[in-house]
């Protein structure tokens, strides 16, 4: 088995979703590629939305076509992953071009989204949501 020159690791993480994120330089005239769980990217997120939030850090740098990415999620559901995506495709980008810090960092690629789902209370229906009150 060849050595993997060039690959540059980051992880990112959003809600219950963690990612890990593999970002190698793409060769002249070969074709990008953009691997999810081992399927193609739009195969694996249908959703044009969802597609385009994953790519923002390498629309925003200008960097579409210069890199192959391989990703692996796990974990929560497609919204978390995309955003657990993105943050590792903008961590890696940083390894590789540590110039475009300012710029990613600019746009709020870099900080990670804290929020999480609140858990359910006794008594409570949901988070906070609370039985009916009746009167009498």
């Amino acid at each position: 088995m060849a050595a993997k020159e060039n690959v540059t690791y980051a992880t990112g993480r959003r809600k219950r979703s963690s990612a890990r994120v593999y970002l190698t330089p793409a060769e002249e005239g070969s074709d990008k590629s953009f691997v999810v769980n081992k399927r193609v990217f739009e195969d694996y997120f249908p959703n044009k939305m969802t597609q385009k939030v994953i790519c923002q850090p390498l629309d925003v740098a200008e960097r579409l076509e210069n890199y192959n990415i391989k990703a692996t999620v796990r974990g929560g559901g497609p919204t978390g992953q995309a955003g657990a995506i993105r943050l590792g495709i903008s961590r890696a980008l940083i390894e590789v071009e540590p110039e475009l810090r300012g710029v990613l960092k600019q746009h709020g690629f870099l900080t990670r989204d804290p929020r999480k789902v609140e858990r359910k209370k006794p008594g409570r229906h949901k988070a906070r949501k609370k039985p009916q009150f009746s009167k009498r």
